[in-house]
C-alpha cells in the first residue's frame, strides 16, 4: 500500500494548487491563531471553494472553543478534523464529524492506551513533543517509540523533509506522512520545489 501525504499549513491557493499538482492526497489548514500558519475561516473558505474534488481538507484545532469548530464544519468545506492539543475522546467526538487525533510521542506516553481511548479516531497522527509549540517543530522525535501492533493507522509527522523521509517510510510504514515546515520558504510559505520533491521522496519509498 502507497503512503499517502499531508501538506499542512496551507495559507495560499498558489501553495495548494503547487501541492495538488505535485500529487498530494491532502491538504491542512489550521484554525489555530497562535500558529504562524494561522488562516482565517473566511479566507479557508474563498480558497477551499477553488480546489478540485478528490483531496482531503483537513481542519487544524488546538484545544479550540466547540463553536468556532462547530462554525467550519458548517462551511461544508472541511472533509476531517484534526486535534492537535489536550482534547479528550469525549471533546472530539461530540462533533460528530470524522477526526484524526494528534499525540506527542515521548517514552512517557502510551501510544496502544491512545489508540484504546481514542477507538473512533480515523488515525493517530504522530508528532514531536514540544514544551510549547503545538507541532511545526521542525523536529523529528524517537521512532523507536511507536509500537508495531497499534490499531489505528499512523500518520507520521515532526520535522519530515525530503531528506529524512523515505528512512522514516521504511523505518515506520506508516499510513501516511504530514509535512509543513519541510516544504516552506518562511512559516506559512510554501516551495513548490520542495514538495514535488518531498511527494516523489514519499512515492519512491513506497514503489
Amino acid at each position: 500500500m502507497r503512503t499517502r501525504t499531508k501538506i499542512c499549513g496551507i495559507t495560499r491557493l498558489e501553495d495548494a494548487q503547487a501541492s495538488i499538482c505535485a500529487g498530494c492526497d491532502a491538504l491542512g489548514f489550521v484554525f489555530y491563531k497562535e500558529s504562524p500558519r494561522y488562516i482565517a475561516l473566511d479566507t479557508f473558505k474563498a480558497l477551499a471553494k477553488e480546489l478540485p474534488p478528490f483531496i482531503t481538507k483537513v481542519g487544524l484545532f488546538v484545544n479550540a472553543d466547540p463553536s468556532s469548530i462547530q462554525e467550519v464544519i458548517q462551511s461544508r468545506l472541511v472533509d476531517i478534523l484534526q486535534f492537535h492539543g489536550d482534547e479528550t475522546p469525549e471533546f472530539c467526538r461530540q462533533f460528530r464529524f470524522p477526526y484524526i487525533k494528534a499525540v506527542a510521542v515521548s517514552s512517557s506516553v502510551n501510544l496502544l492506551q491512545y489508540a484504546k481511548d481514542f477507538y473512533d479516531t480515523e488515525a493517530l497522527l504522530l508528532d514531536t513533543p514540544h514544551e510549547y509549540l503545538k507541532g511545526g517543530t521542525g523536529q523529528t522525535f524517537d521512532w523507536n517509540l511507536i509500537p508495531h501492533s497499534l490499531s489505528k493507522p499512523i500518520i507520521l509527522a515532526g520535522g519530515l523533509n525530503v531528506d529524512n523521509v523515505k528512512e522514516a517510510i521504511k523505518k515506520v510504514k506508516p499510513y501516511a506522512v504530514d509535512v509543513s515546515g519541510g516544504v516552506e520558504e518562511s512559516k506559512g510559505i510554501k516551495n513548490s520545489l520542495k514538495i514535488q520533491a518531498f511527494i516523489k521522496e514519499t512515492q519512491d519509498a513506497t514503489v
